[in-house]
């Protein structure tokens, strides 16, 4: 039975990630984040120093921060000092804490003309969008990164949600308190998720160190050796001799 030559099917256009860095995104460090903030309050924007800040309070992902609604995070006329949100993927609530500086942003960005009458904490330029999009929240945390002169393929949305995380683990080391914080169902999702595993394989790498630093080099001068390497060297020529 013949086998027809089918035609070759070609795509229309490259994929969406084709030369770029793909893979977990990197964590801001605290002089980032302090970069960051101090260049948007130069620029006096309201709306990025509010949304950067409860992005990082929060550790939401992006889809549950452009989604974020004024009664999620304000009552009486006042910021919360705590909120809770539904997340979208988990279908699961998750609690977070707003610092005092976060609410003082946010605070200020509500008495913004652009914020009467807007039900949500991010709204959209247009009428039919009520809130930005995922793709103009990835912009803007581009134009954050690239700012303060940092790679911004190794960055993005989720950036934010790893930063108070992962100094919240390095300082404490408490992976249920990290699992409660993210939200995740299971600890194993949040052992992948910072790392863990690989951290403290480098982490105890960079301990040991060799304990024979005085190695000769080909070609090179000779360094003194300690106690331990003359012990092995001679242990080894009676082992040559004996053969």
């Amino acid at each position: 039975m013949e086998t027809p030559n089918l035609p070759a099917i070609c795509a229309l256009r490259p994929a969406w990630n084709k030369g770029c860095i793909v893979g977990q995104k990197h964590p801001l460090k605290p002089k980032h984040v302090w970069a960051i903030r101090v260049r948007i309050e130069l620029a006096g924007n309201h709306r990025d120093l509010a949304l950067f800040n409860m992005a990082i309070d929060s550790k939401l992902r992006g889809c549950d921060l452009v989604k974020m609604k004024v009664v999620d995070v304000m009552s009486s006329g006042q910021i919360k000092e705590r909120a809770s949100i539904l997340q979208s993927k988990t279908q699961k609530p998750v609690r977070f804490k707003i610092s005092e500086g976060t609410r003082a942003f946010v605070q200020k960005w509500m008495e913004d003309e652009l914020m009467v009458g807007s039900e949500y904490l991010s709204p959209g330029r247009f009428h039919e969008r009520l809130h930005i999009s995922m793709r103009q929240n990835a912009w803007i945390v581009r134009d954050w990164v690239t700012s303060i002169g940092i790679e911004a393929s190794a960055y993005g949305t989720h950036s934010m949600r790893r930063t108070k995380v992962t100094q919240i683990y390095k300082k404490t080391g408490n992976l249920r308190a990290v699992q409660l914080l993210l939200g995740h169902t299971k600890m194993d999702s949040t052992v992948r998720y910072l790392g863990v595993e690989l951290e403290d394989a480098l982490t105890i790498a960079e301990a040991i160190e060799t304990q024979c630093q005085g190695v000769a080099f080909l070609g090179g001068p000779e360094l003194p050796l300690n106690d331990e390497c003359r012990r092995g060297g001679a242990a080894r020529q009676r082992r040559h001799s004996l053969q």
